[in-house]
């Protein structure tokens, strides 16, 4: 992969209750910084349906939207975040993502998951057997540029700190809240500077 001559494109991945449109503050600042940006509206978006399904659904978008040999920066939100870690980690997205940023996402689990017997909600309870798999091969992630981008105010994502990640790059913003992790300046400027940073080498077996 090879990411001298251009940006890369960049592929934005909502959270649960949302579409593509929460990400109309970011899109506009990414692009004003020269990104292509993109976004897809996974369905369902309410925790109906599971999180492996909701992956299936950014693999496919990627294949029919970008050429095999593009390489790809995700950038995801909350629930998004976890879907593109499966994405990544179990449906071959490492090979093709070379910089990876979530936003708020609860690697770990959040406890307001158990507010719902929806699937995809409990997929993302604490020790999930769906974040105990994911997070058994973590060290996957380290193959590529990997950031966690989170704020300790934040009441979606409870405790704050499962956004934290033994991997990659742990940044922290003070924003007052989860929603506006999408749109608040100091987490677009986290994200475009993530976005920025030279890319880790990967090894010949990495490269599958």
């Amino acid at each position: 992969m090879n990411s001298l001559h251009s940006p890369n494109p960049v592929l934005l991945v909502h959270g649960i209750w949302d579409t593509g449109a929460i990400f109309h503050a970011m899109h506009a600042y990414l692009e004003a910084h020269g990104r292509s940006v993109f976004e897809l509206n996974m369905t369902p978006n309410n925790g109906d349906g599971r999180l492996e399904h909701l992956a299936q659904q950014i693999s496919d978008y990627i294949d029919r939207t970008f050429d095999a040999d593009q390489p790809l920066d995700v950038v995801g939100f909350s629930m998004g975040g976890i879907v593109s870690r499966y994405y990544l980690q179990r449906l071959g997205g490492i090979k093709r993502v070379e910089r990876f940023i979530t936003l708020s996402s609860p690697h770990r689990g959040t406890l307001v998951a158990y507010g719902s017997f929806r699937p995809g909600c409990m997929q993302m309870r604490p020790n999930s057997s769906f974040l105990q798999d994911l997070n058994r091969d973590i060290a996957m992630l380290e193959q590529i540029n990997f950031t966690s981008i989170w704020t300790p105010l934040d009441t979606m994502i409870v405790p704050a700190n499962s956004s934290l990640m033994p991997v990659g790059k742990d940044v922290r913003v003070w924003v007052p809240a989860h929603a506006l992790m999408v749109s608040d300046p100091r987490s677009l400027q986290s994200v475009s500077t993530a976005l920025s940073e030279p890319l880790r080498q990967r090894s010949a077996i990495a490269k599958g």
